[in-house]
């Protein structure tokens, strides 16, 4: 009886949060799959998007992550400040999405080489400059989950021109510090592009970039560490 009541709570969550998903128009906080919406909102209100690239109906880790994090008060609290929500979903179930968006969702996923289900793709409030890539947890929580978020969106064009107002004279160092994680990134995807033989010097220039990917980073946050109080 325990079985069958978990299994009818999880089935009767995930048809109250398949539910709140917006199939037209976008708000702050709000899960839609109207990408075209998302995309205003988060331009005119300066705020990042989630892209939430999901099989809602059979996907086991994206269930997890729906139960464990997306249906807490805690995640909604956050999100309903600091992020514009989308559902990229391929269900087994076809009816729940809107006709044309099945495709859309496809060309999406090969955009941003997608491959497993779920991805949490994070964009600056563009909705073109990539900030991060999160996953999904076991161990999953909403404030395990919030402060992945937060990691990803600290180099946001809002975040760093608030950080700039409050410490005008970081200015030409943080410009650098981005520049530099910025193109260590680069250094690497293209190098990569030219498909390197896993030999034991090109796993020295792979080690190689990625010191230097991880020593840019390291200036960043140092450099926007909040100040400590006297």
């Amino acid at each position: 009886m325990k079985l069958l009541s978990t299994v009818l709570t999880s089935a009767v969550l995930l048809v109250s949060l398949q539910a709140e998903v917006q199939k037209k128009g976008a708000e702050i906080g709000k899960w839609t799959q109207d990408y075209d919406a998302a995309l205003k909102v988060a331009a005119e209100k300066k705020v990042p998007i989630m892209l939430n690239f999901t099989g809602s109906d059979w996907c086991h880790w994206c269930k997890i992550m729906d139960e464990k994090v997306f249906a807490e008060d805690e995640w909604k609290t956050y999100a309903a400040e600091n992020a514009v929500l989308v559902t990229l979903d391929f269900p087994k179930d076809k009816s729940g999405v809107p006709e044309g968006f099945a495709e859309r969702n496809a060309k999406l996923q090969a955009e941003f080489g997608v491959r497993g289900y779920p991805t949490f793709i994070v964009l600056d409030s563009d909705g073109k400059t990539p900030l991060g890539q999160l996953g999904a947890s076991q161990d999953a929580s909403p404030a395990g989950f919030i402060k992945q978020f937060k990691g990803a969106t600290q180099l946001s064009a809002a975040n760093v021109d608030a950080f700039l107002k409050e410490n005008p004279a970081k200015e030409a160092d943080l410009t650098a510090a981005i520049k530099e994680s910025k193109d260590s990134k680069e250094a690497l995807n293209e190098w990569i592009s030219t498909g390197p033989q896993q030999t034991e010097e090109n796993n020295k220039k792979f080690a190689a970039f990625q010191k230097r990917i991880a020593s840019a980073e390291e200036t960043l946050v140092k450099l926007m560490e909040p100040k400590k109080s006297e």
